[in-house]
């Protein structure tokens, strides 16, 4: 019986990752056409990979990490399961915005204390202020990133547009979103995070 029992489970498929994208303007392919955004490239990048996840699409052009806090359930609940993974990228609107970086950090806390609950793994998204902000807001707003990571022991991707920002080609003229190359940038960088989240590194 043990035997069959094992033999049967060899033979069950992987299950295909079920990766949830939430975030902002920077998630949502802002600008670009269909199927050039971070969530199609990244599920592109991981099937050439041999991972045949889906990776859905849960970036809102505009959104604060306020507006994520408030739809991170519903967005959750229109998911056709629990996601394996959730990448979450959010932050970037409320430091254009000059919100208060304590306002980010408890919105942000919540939203990683909420997939805690529901035991969805995480992986954590950074972002930088600009650096023609003022030096004690940069310094308040970048700082809350790992310490929110190292605090709910979540793997850390420090920077979601390392290699992208203010870099030519790489970004759109509004100075903010990337192009088509600037998204397939973050997504080779981001990739070893997400595969070592997924348990395929």
């Amino acid at each position: 019986m043990l035997l069959a029992a094992l033999a049967l489970a060899a033979a069950q498929p992987t299950p295909k990752p079920l990766i949830l994208a939430f975030g902002d303007s920077l998630t949502a392919g802002y600008n670009l056409d269909r199927g050039l955004g971070f969530a199609p490239q990244l599920e592109a990048t991981l099937r050439r990979h041999g991972i045949a996840a889906t990776v859905a699409d849960g970036g809102v052009s505009g959104d604060t990490s306020t507006a994520g806090r408030a739809r991170l359930g519903w967005t959750l609940v229109g998911l056709p399961r629990k996601p394996d993974l959730v990448i979450v990228e959010l932050g970037a609107n409320d430091m254009l915005r000059n919100l208060d970086p304590a306002l980010t950090r408890a919105n942000l806390d919540a939203i990683l204390v909420e997939l805690d609950r529901r035991r969805i793994p995480v992986l954590f998204a950074g972002m930088r202020a600009a650096p023609n902000l003022d030096p004690d807001y940069r310094a308040k707003f970048d700082a809350l990133y790992p310490a929110l990571a190292k605090a709910h022991r979540a793997p850390l991707y420090p920077f979601f547009m390392e290699g992208v920002a203010a870099q030519p080609g790489m970004q759109q003229p509004d100075g903010m979103h990337p192009t088509f190359a600037g998204v397939k940038r973050i997504v080779t960088g981001i990739l070893p995070r997400v595969l070592a989240a997924l348990g395929r590194n």
